[in-house]
């Protein structure tokens, strides 16, 4: 084939392509005449752009590693809670030592709740707007989405451990079982 053949085959079908298509409604007569009017308009092709990010940056939250959670479980403090985002059935398997589980797929709301609700639901008290919460999950996905719901509720020091409980289970960190 040559180049000019190419060229014009490709010419041909971008115009056919281009072209509004009309439908032949002759077989459609006993339809409703609303019907008909639209099944007669040409067909035309629509682009919308859509944007799925937001032009703002990220909140900047702290990442923690392997050591610094390592570190954070053999000196707890009440300044820092370390929370599991894992559904119960995966928390009771085992935890890291020191966390509580609010679990983000089965109660997204946990942290939209008064204190008084929260603790009748979970069984310990609320994390508070003066501490910093470090969220983790089993591979790092719910755990950023955790997070990004305490920001909505205002909490601004948070930070995730994005290894989470595959890191820490494969690094040999310490657990506990419910």
């Amino acid at each position: 084939m040559s180049v000019k053949r190419i060229s014009t085959f490709t010419t041909r079908a971008v115009i056919a392509s281009a072209r509004p298509a009309r439908f032949q409604a002759s077989s459609l007569l006993n339809t409703s005449p609303k019907l008909r009017t639209t099944i007669q308009r040409p067909a035309t092709t629509c682009h919308v752009q859509h944007r799925f990010h937001s032009t703002e940056g990220k909140p900047n939250n702290k990442v923690w590693d392997f050591d610094s959670i390592k570190q954070l479980t053999e000196q707890p403090s009440t300044d820092r809670v370390l929370i599991d985002v894992r559904e119960p059935t995966e928390f009771e398997a085992g935890y890291i030592p020191t966390a509580i589980n609010i679990p983000v797929g089965s109660a997204p709301d946990a942290l939209f709740m008064p204190a008084h609700e929260f603790e009748d639901k979970f069984g310990f008290e609320k994390p508070t707007a003066d501490q910093e919460l470090v969220f983790y999950c089993k591979a790092g996905v719910r755990s950023s989405a955790a997070a990004e719901l305490a920001r909505q509720v205002g909490y601004e020091n948070v930070g995730e451990y994005r290894g989470s409980w595959l890191e820490w289970s494969k690094k040999g960190g310490r657990s506990e079982r419910d």
